[in-house]
């Protein structure tokens, strides 16, 4: 990886009944990083705890270099979009533009109006009468306006119908064509991760299984499809994880293509990120 935005390394935080438990991943510049895990896993444990809203236990996050009670100018430089709204509702856009302006020395209103037209947001309509997904516009549109390098997004797309999804993913890409900028981007939505992102890291039950280029998982891992005899003869050392149905196994390897030849008469597929989600999670066997 080249020169990182964010590096989060030992990063733990322990709740009743959860640990967050020693995630370790960094953001190259001009890279956006797709964070995968089923609900509860500690995907947005991580951010929170990234972003100093919740205490660590241990561990170190490092934005440029620098911790982010270090700088103010850090709080300029990160923008953030939580999965719901991130202002009282009873303001309006127009007055969140006002707060923004007075709170962000690089605020850009003329951006922000842009935004605000270009997501059909009408400015003097009170928050609480928009809809999930036009609350999400909204932060997008603030985060987006005071000029940030990092983009963090927990769950930023996920009240969006599919083509506001493209035309924000879009912006996300674009976003990124300045190699000095990046996006840390939290999503249930597996393809909206495998449209933009170029690095997943996947985060289960608390500790992190991989940190991988999206390509690797698109083009080298694979799905062994086979009966149960046949499982038998699979080299267990191979296998990442693997789920039975009825009489069939699905088994996640990392090299398909190795797969293909040394087991001919087996069926090997591609694996989608979804697919590789599903066999970590609820998989019989993981490693």
């Amino acid at each position: 990886m080249t020169e990182a935005i964010l590096q989060i390394e030992h990063l733990s935080k322990q709740y009743p009944g959860f640990l967050l438990d020693d995630i370790s991943f960094s953001i190259p510049k001009g890279t956006i990083m797709g964070l995968i895990g089923e609900n509860g896993a500690g995907k947005s444990t991580t951010i929170k705890a990234a972003l100093d809203l919740v205490k660590k236990d241990s561990g170190s996050v490092a934005f440029w270099g620098q911790e982010l009670s270090s700088s103010k100018q850090l709080k300029e430089d990160i923008g953030v979009v939580f999965d719901g709204v991130n202002f009282y509702e009873t303001l309006t856009p127009a007055k969140v533009g006002n707060i923004s302006a007075a709170a962000y020395r690089q605020w850009d209103e003329r951006l922000y109006l842009d935004y605000l037209n270009r997501f059909g947001l009408p400015a003097n309509k009170e928050i609480k009468s928009f809809s999930k997904g036009m609350k999400t516009k909204l932060c997008l549109a603030a985060a987006l306006s005071h000029a940030p390098k990092l983009l963090i997004l927990d769950e930023a797309t996920s009240g969006l119908d599919p083509v506001m999804r493209d035309d924000i993913l879009d912006i996300f890409l674009g976003f990124v064509q300045d190699e000095n900028h990046s996006i840390l981007m939290s999503s249930h939505i597996s393809t909206d991760l495998e449209q933009i992102a170029d690095y997943i890291t996947f985060i289960h039950q608390g500790k992190a299984l991989f940190c991988k280029t999206k390509d690797e998982l698109r083009y080298r891992y694979g799905i062994i499809r086979c009966k149960t005899g046949f499982f038998d003869t699979i080299d267990k050392s191979e296998i990442l994880a693997c789920r039975k149905d009825n009489c069939q196994w699905d088994i996640l390897v990392a090299d398909k293509e190795k797969a293909k030849r040394k087991y001919r008469n087996a069926i090997v597929d591609d694996a989608t990120i979804d697919d590789i989600l599903l066999l970590y999670v609820k998989g019989e066997y993981t490693k």
